[in-house]
């Protein structure tokens, strides 16, 4: 778990320094150096613009193929992370046995602790950092994605639908339904899980609020990004966690019988 822990923290630094390393104002041209901005942010760019060309130059449309084109290829990514999440989940009740079994601090306890916890896992082919590779990578494509959107002057200078992309919704829409998916999305995530902690609890709400504040203040284009990306993740969610569901079932009615 201590192992698990330090990789998240790895990979939001991570993050950090990759977010640092192109100028959020600075538009991504091919003559933008620097590995993050040429390799990952200037590939995406030239593909937003590639689709926008073919649908005549409307960067709305292209902002939405991409964002589903993007979300499609790392969906494979998604449902490994969901499996080993639900893997990790069946094994808590066993889990929180031995470290009742093995409460005591001393070196002993701790190492039978380690121990018998690597032999559930084994025992229930459950690997405990599973579920970060698929973050690892996934995390720094949808961040170059982002810079993308935010950096590519053409974006800024055409409107879509009733907004301009280049500035925020003058009629608080988008904003409004960004935050609406984001809690939905984060609602049928955590309907999912068999007991969520108070922490996943309190980011159903959190979010939801942090993403309308951004997207009032944000370029109506990375709201449009944002909508367009909760939408396929609710249905992804959906149509992950109820297979899985239904299997468990059949898997408790066969136990039962």
């Amino acid at each position: 778990m201590r192992k698990k822990i330090g990789l998240m923290i790895a990979l939001f630094a991570l993050m950090a320094v990759l977010s640092g390393c192109g100028n959020m104002k600075q538009p991504i041209t091919a003559d933008s150096t620097g590995i993050w901005d040429h390799y990952f942010v200037y590939p995406l760019s030239l593909l937003i613009k590639y689709v926008a060309h073919l649908f005549g130059d409307n960067y709305g449309i292209a902002i939405i193929l991409v964002t589903l084109i993007i979300r499609t290829a790392l969906l494979p990514l998604m449902i490994q992370q969901t499996r080993s999440s639900k893997a990790m989940q069946a094994v808590q009740p066993e889990l929180q046995k031995l470290r009742e079994k093995y409460k005591s601090k001393d070196a002993n306890s701790q190492q039978k602790l380690q121990q018998e916890t690597m032999a559930l896992f084994q025992q229930n082919g459950v690997n405990p950092l599973a579920g970060c590779l698929p973050l690892l990578i996934q995390m720094p494509i949808l961040l170059a994605f982002y810079h993308a959107i935010n950096r590519t002057e053409e974006i800024k200078h055409h409107n879509f639908l009733w907004f301009d992309l280049g500035v925020a919704d003058p009629y608080y829409i988008l904003p409004i339904v960004a935050g609406l998916t984001t809690f939905l999305q984060q609602k049928i995530m955590i309907g999912g899980m068999d007991n969520p902690n108070p922490q996943m609890k309190m980011l159903l709400y959190i979010m939801p609020v942090m993403i309308v504040v951004f997207a009032l203040k944000f370029p109506a284009a990375l709201s449009l990004y944002w909508v367009i990306g909760n939408i396929f993740m609710i249905a992804q969610t959906y149509f992950i966690t109820a297979p899985m569901k239904k299997n468990e079932k059949q898997v408790d009615g066969g136990a039962k019988k």
